[in-house]
């Protein structure tokens, strides 16, 4: 099994160790987080949901106007090839696509040639014991830009909230607008009504369209779960029957404490548990890339 020191990366155009790899001073991705990025779950051999993390990957370009670079069946074919080469069964795929190399400025040329960084990491994000305890999370403003649907590399809100969450002891932050939640440092919030609605907040420029967030609710539909996308409070939160937050890295976590106090009985609830088995239970009837 491939280690954090041998791991081989794709880095401008070549598979290369990450020890070795360089990414020129002057990339805008390095100078202005002038870029986005995709992480896609590795299970078992296989990879999570990639045709959507690879849609959202040039939504995301498209946005910004930087030219998609490949193809999803070549995307594809080149983390099939990190897999292979990092023997990496269980863990995330990291892509990262800036708009390239030119001097410091705002402004910027028409047609740079963008910079493609990806590498493995190694995790088994199915066999996180928080699934079984439950996890507590803080609130904290919402500090970023506008446009939080793009996924872009400028992160420095998101980093301002993780090291409050560290600082706290806790698995996550929820982030506020005013009194609603918007969505998590990482991650895509979930409440389970008194009703057995479930709720998450609708799609808009407001937040990321979270690809295992999409996921989730196609399982809930075929369990005959009502979904309700709206924006809802700290308050329902706390008075609400479950609550979870969903990513490609965490696949979905219960959550059982706010800021200290308990929510859904301080317990994981069977919303959230049937969601979460079934999620898996789709992902193993998929071939598996490696064995």
């Amino acid at each position: 099994m491939s280690t954090v020191d041998n791991r081989i990366g794709f880095v401008r155009g070549e598979f290369v160790s990450l020890r070795d790899a360089v990414i020129p001073v002057m990339d805008r991705g390095f100078l202005f987080g002038d870029g986005v990025y995709e992480v896609t779950a590795v299970i078992e051999g296989r990879l999570v949901d990639n045709d959507h993390h690879l849609q959202r990957l040039e939504r995301s370009l498209a946005e910004i106007g930087i030219a998609n670079p490949f193809s999803i069946e070549a995307w594809t074919e080149i983390e099939t090839e990190l897999m292979r080469r990092n023997e990496l069964r269980n863990g995330l795929i990291y892509i990262q696509v800036s708009r390239g190399v030119a001097e410091r400025a705002f402004q910027y040329a028409e047609g740079l040639e963008p910079t493609v960084v990806m590498f493995p990491q190694f995790s088994r994000v199915q066999s996180n014991p928080v699934i079984e305890t439950g996890g507590r999370i803080i609130t904290v403003p919402d500090l970023r830009w506008a446009r939080r649907d793009i996924k872009s590399t400028s992160l420095l809100a998101q980093v301002m909230a993780k090291h409050a969450v560290k600082q706290a002891g806790v698995n996550e932050a929820w982030m506020l607008d005013g009194d609603e939640i918007t969505e998590g440092a990482s991650s895509t919030a979930f409440i389970v009504s008194a009703s057995n609605e479930l709720i998450t907040r609708n799609l808009s420029q407001d937040i990321l369209p979270g690809i295992t967030r999409r996921t989730i609710i196609e399982i809930a539909k075929r369990h005959g779960l009502t979904i309700v996308e709206r924006p809802f409070s700290k308050a329902e939160v706390l008075s609400a029957t479950e609550a979870f937050y969903t990513s490609a890295s965490t696949i979905a976590v219960p959550v059982i404490e706010m800021d200290g106090v308990s929510v859904g009985g301080g317990a994981p609830g069977p919303v959230f548990r049937s969601l979460y088995d079934a999620y898996l239970q789709d992902i193993m009837t998929q071939p598996a890339i490696i064995s």
